[in-house]
């Protein structure tokens, strides 16, 4: 007779296992860039409460390859009028990020942030590397997509469980303020990955996940929120890796994010209330898979990597920094027009 659990322990059961189970697929499969297919794995076990269809799970592969595609149209004006290709690459960012404030699919919007900064920065250096990260989107895709399914097929989800909450679509003014504010956070990373991609990648995404969270992030909260989950991300990262040390094989690399990723799930579904709101948790998750994921690389490669994770974590923080200076300082450019509209 089958177990029954209330959502949240099923909820959090699966987005543990299935993004531990992408990750050690990831790593044992080769992929290139292997951390993207366990975050794609948790964006959508966190936004998605029931398994893609055959027919969804291949529209939504040839979306990626669309929406990243975007990306290698803008690498010749990137090459030949940079200028004009960042400003373009701006617009599109705000764009992306209206998109889904106003109500559109946020996988979307995701997949064309990623391929407005990741693909067109690759591409300047390389055309090649632009193609090889739009491979590695596709099948880290394709092995989140079955990593999906067979988390729900483990840990289904009630069929009397309440749909998973919303966001409501914001009002035009809204949506565009918080729109730019995203995009100007994602932004400086894009310009610092324009100088090495294949070593900002990292960089990109972290920016993406910060652009992505600031959205829902106040002014007030702006420090705790980024700059804490990042933080925390970190130190996570740290305490991962030196049990990992202790017997480093594929399958306690698996373990090890089952029980990190259980911890973090139980905050992020409340089983363990905090007054930090979901989006600390899954921003808190998302930092440690890519430090951690970018420190085994670097150890597979012979890199120093303890050298390597301090530089990377000093950007990271760098990166947040700017991101809550964002927040504070378009929020409050809001607040004083909105005084002035009010005094007229």
């Amino acid at each position: 007779m089958p177990i029954e659990r209330e959502p949240r322990s099923q909820r959090a059961l699966r987005l543990a296992s299935g993004t531990a189970l992408c990750l050690a697929a990831s790593f044992g499969l080769d992929l290139p860039i292997p951390f993207l297919s366990p975050l794609l794995a948790l964006f959508m076990l966190a936004s998605l409460n029931r398994p893609l269809p055959l027919k969804a799970g291949l529209g939504l592969t040839l979306m990626v390859l669309l929406t990243t595609g975007s990306g290698l149209l803008l690498i010749p004006l990137l090459r030949y009028y940079p200028f004009s290709g960042v400003l373009l690459i701006g617009l599109c960012l705000f764009l992306a990020f209206r998109y889904g404030l106003r109500g559109g699919n946020n996988l979307t919007a995701t997949f064309l942030v990623v391929g407005l900064t990741m693909i067109s920065a690759a591409g300047t250096a390389d055309f090649g590397l632009a193609v090889m990260v739009i491979d590695a989107l596709v099948k880290g895709l394709l092995l989140a997509v079955l990593v999906l399914a067979l988390s729900h097929w483990l840990f289904p989800e009630p069929a009397n469980a309440p749909a998973l909450p919303v966001a409501p679509a914001l009002l035009a003014e809204e949506a565009g303020w918080v729109a730019l504010r995203a995009a100007l956070v994602v932004l400086p990373a894009f310009l610092v990955a324009l100088i090495d991609p294949a070593s900002y990648m990292p960089i990109i995404m972290k920016s993406v996940s910060l652009g992505q969270q600031s959205c829902t992030t106040t002014a007030r909260d702006a420090g705790r929120e980024l700059l804490g989950s990042t933080l925390l991300g970190g130190l996570l990262a740290i305490l991962f890796w030196g049990a990992l040390s202790i017997l480093p094989h594929l399958w306690m690399f698996f373990l090890w994010m089952l029980l990190f990723g259980l911890l973090l799930a139980r905050k992020l579904y409340a089983l363990s209330p905090t007054r930090l709101t979901p989006g600390f948790w899954l921003n808190t998750l998302v930092t440690l898979i890519i430090l951690l994921g970018q420190s085994v690389q670097d150890s597979a490669a012979g890199k120093d990597v303890y050298t390597a994770f301090a530089v990377r974590m000093g950007l990271f923080i760098a990166v947040t920094l700017y991101a809550c200076l964002m927040v504070r300082l378009l929020d409050q450019r809001r607040q004083r027009r909105r005084v002035r509209q009010h005094a007229c």
